[in-house]
């Protein structure tokens, strides 16, 4: 497995998506994807692919009804290679094959999911095929239990098997149009504890990484032999997801939660706090939830999974750091640290370049989306979907103008990669010997 020495591992991983990208947007287009068998045009089959491979699912056309059995197989490839990671798919084949698997191949894997060792690079590889068979096979089975029934064992049978890989890489594509209409995501299914709890696991364990996945393993329920990195992502995780079901309840249970009773009510909160982060199945019309639910959901999206997952957004642990960096400082400290561990100054600089990157280019898909008579606040909802490979969208992705949709999936692209990553591809250069600087004088705050 030889991969060019002139390419640095971002640019090899860039491409390697840019590559998956278009291929799968050529595939789109071919006649026998659409239903109705007609070739969809290019950027409709781009933006979609761009949606697929970056595990996004904002779409421009219902999946269910606009695309063919090929054309969904096409896009559930897509997830699922997204998801995972093309470098990880491709170090399992060469596993699989018996084939050695080089130094730089596992330096440029290490970096697409974020490992700081290459040697523990084929043991991990082995762990996250495994255990996403695993996971993906369990939720499609309890899926199965309740569409097998109402939809025959057929089409019962791929609906499972497509949601449940959909949302374990937290795609956020779904086909209950061809069920309850366009763009309905699982609105039809609110108040199904069933659907729901299944749903909410597959994202939550897909959303954690793979890192935390390993430690899992070999530690159990040790909890005080866990890393660093797992304490910060699993306690994260825990916070954002009860205490945001709590303030979805209490601000939607006068609106979309009317007339539920208190059991749905607390279902749906729930379900609105976790899809956000990144998975973009909705159970409620977002457009008809008040804008402090919107800018809560836009919180959520931008801050997303954790690092070395199938999720998006500036990560969990980062919003972790940024918060412990914060705290240190109004303290008047110079320590920075959780758990009895001191975080390393290098992960705090990171944490804060990551979560600057993010706002500033989410900032700037609000604007360009709402240059296109978009109402403010479903723009920046929109752009920071598109960032975050959330894929939550009130509706207005198909009212995008041409430039507006070439920007989102720019930020889809970017929001896979990680913005910082998509902008080391762009204008990285040969490292130059470091010169020092006089140092200079500037106020802050």
């Amino acid at each position: 497995m030889r991969i060019k020495k002139r390419f640095s591992h971002v640019r090899i991983i860039a491409l390697g998506y840019f590559i998956m990208i278009a291929l799968g947007a050529v595939l789109l287009m071919l006649p026998i994807s659409a239903a109705d068998r007609s070739a969809s045009p290019f950027l409709e089959a781009l933006f979609t692919s761009t949606s697929a491979s970056c595990v996004t699912g904002l779409v421009l056309r219902d999946t269910a009804t606009h695309w063919s059995g090929f054309g969904q197989a096409v896009i559930l490839v897509l997830i699922q290679i997204g998801g995972l990671g093309f470098m990880t798919i491709s170090t399992f084949f060469f596993l699989f094959m018996r084939r050695q698997v080089g130094l730089r191949s596992r330096a440029v894997m290490s970096e697409s999911i974020n490992v700081s060792h290459v040697g523990e690079i084929i043991s991990l590889t082995r762990i996250i095929v495994t255990g996403t068979a695993v996971t993906e096979l369990t939720g499609a089975v309890l899926l199965s239990i309740r569409f097998i029934p109402l939809f025959g064992p057929g089409r019962g049978t791929w609906l499972s098997i497509f949601h449940s890989v959909s949302a374990f890489c937290n795609a956020g594509f779904d086909l209950m149009g061809g069920y309850s209409g366009p763009f309905s995501s699982f609105t039809a299914w609110a108040g199904d504890p069933l659907v729901n709890i299944t749903l909410i696991l597959l994202i939550l364990i897909g959303g954690i990484g793979f890192l935390v996945w390993a430690d899992v393993l070999k530690n159990g329920l040790r909890l005080r032999r866990y890393s660093l990195h797992s304490k910060v992502v699993l306690s994260t995780t825990a916070v954002i997801t009860v205490c945001g079901a709590a303030l979805f309840w209490l601000l939607e249970r006068g609106y979309t939660g009317a007339g539920l009773s208190t059991g749905q009510q607390i279902l749906q909160a729930l379900f609105a706090s976790v899809t956000p982060r990144t998975a973009g199945f909705n159970t409620v019309d977002l457009g008809a939830m008040n804008d402090a639910s919107k800018l809560l959901t836009t919180v959520f999206m931008y801050i997303g999974g954790s690092p070395g997952s199938t999720a998006g957004g500036v990560k969990t642990a980062t919003v972790a750091v940024i918060l412990f960096f914060a705290v240190s400082h109004m303290r008047g400290s110079t320590y920075v640290g959780a758990f009895g561990l001191k975080i390393p100054e290098d992960a705090i600089r990171k944490a804060l370049v990551v979560a600057s990157f993010n706002l500033t280019l989410g900032l700037i898909g609000s604007i360009v989306t709402a240059a296109s008579g978009i109402p403010l606040s479903d723009s920046v909802l929109e752009a920071f979907s598109a960032i975050s490979t959330v894929g939550l969208s009130t509706g207005v992705t198909r009212d995008l103008t041409v430039i507006g949709r070439i920007v989102i999936i720019l930020l889809m692209y970017s929001g896979r990669l990680g913005s910082v990553t998509f902008a080391t591809a762009l204008f990285e250069r040969r490292a130059r010997p470091p010169v020092t600087a006089p140092a200079g004088s500037i106020t802050i705050g």
